[in-house]
């Protein structure tokens, strides 16, 4: 067995074990505003429930490993002390990982990640539409843990309006855990389902992802591909050239049958064959075979 002296290692290394070990972990999608009224909507496993009376839900922002500084989230919940804390369920986990890329401040990752924004009822940031439950929160307290990189900062809020999707309760009106289909997350790319197990979803670190908005109509408003599918689209940096779809076309005779058709939803129903497979770069060249 190793025994680690937290203070001995490199904190990416401390930040891998504890993630590693320390899980599932629930997501808390936390839209905010700053004083200007700009959105921002970012997702932190750092996050649980800590008591009923009063409803509390407190969880962190960490300042940047890399370079010290701190999440839009954080600097907003200090200008304008609220928060809407969205439950994330397997639908949209791919446009919520997207809405995690580190966008310049002032761009709003509901648009980024083609996510809908619901007005709250009581606080000014608003809602994920698509979530199943979504917490209105006034933000109490906010106890930052440290000033290095890797700090934690803990946001504590109490809850002061509850929105519930219909659907996914049972017959006695509680939520019923197959329903609601959360995720968590594990450690480096893994995520748990809760009634499928674990699943990958690469992190956008190293990159800023064109977005959901950037999407070309005719994909974005696909009946074939879903959430999931188009958030794995707008998470890569540019698109395939002219001549990288047309060569892939002519060297794939299946793909080159299906452009001589001309069938829009058989090329999507392909497309989405290579993002289950995790090939997006191949999804991409497809879908742009015909625009």
């Amino acid at each position: 067995m190793q025994t680690i002296n937290p203070k001995e290692i490199a904190i990416p290394k401390l930040f891998g074990h504890l993630t590693g070990a320390v899980g599932p972990r629930p997501i808390a999608f936390a839209s905010t505003v700053d004083v200007k009224g700009n959105v921002n909507l970012a997702p932190f496993s750092f996050f649980n429930v800590f008591g009923a009376n009063p409803p509390i839900l407190v969880f962190s922002p960490s300042r940047s490993g890399r370079d010290n500084s701190t999440k839009n989230t954080l600097d907003n919940v200090l200008e304008v002390p609220e928060t809407t804390i969205n439950i994330v369920d397997y639908a949209m986990v791919q446009q919520m990982s997207l809405a995690s890329t580190a966008y310049p401040k002032g761009i709003n990752e509901f648009t980024k990640a083609g996510l809908t924004e619901l007005a709250s009822e009581t606080i000014q940031p608003p809602r994920v539409a698509e979530s199943p439950v979504q917490f209105e929160c006034k933000v109490i307290e906010v106890k930052p843990l440290g000033t290095e990189g890797g700090a934690g900062n803990l946001v504590i809020c109490e809850i002061v309006k509850i929105h519930i999707k219909e659907d996914i309760l049972d017959t006695n009106g509680a939520i019923d855990p197959l329903k609601i289909d959360q995720v968590a997350r594990m450690g480096g790319n893994w995520y748990s389902r809760a009634n499928k197990g674990l699943f990958e979803v690469p992190k956008p670190i190293a990159q800023l992802g064109i977005g959901i908005d950037q999407i070309p109509e005719s994909i974005r408003l696909s009946t074939i591909l879903t959430g999931n599918d188009l958030g794995m689209l707008g998470n890569v940096e540019q698109l395939p050239t002219a001549k990288e779809i047309s060569d892939f076309v002519t060297e794939t005779p299946e793909i080159s049958k299906l452009v001589q058709i001309g069938d829009q939803n058989m090329l999507h129903t392909k497309a989405k064959e290579y993002l289950i497979e995790q090939n997006v770069n191949k999804a991409w060249k497809v879908l742009l075979a015909k625009l």
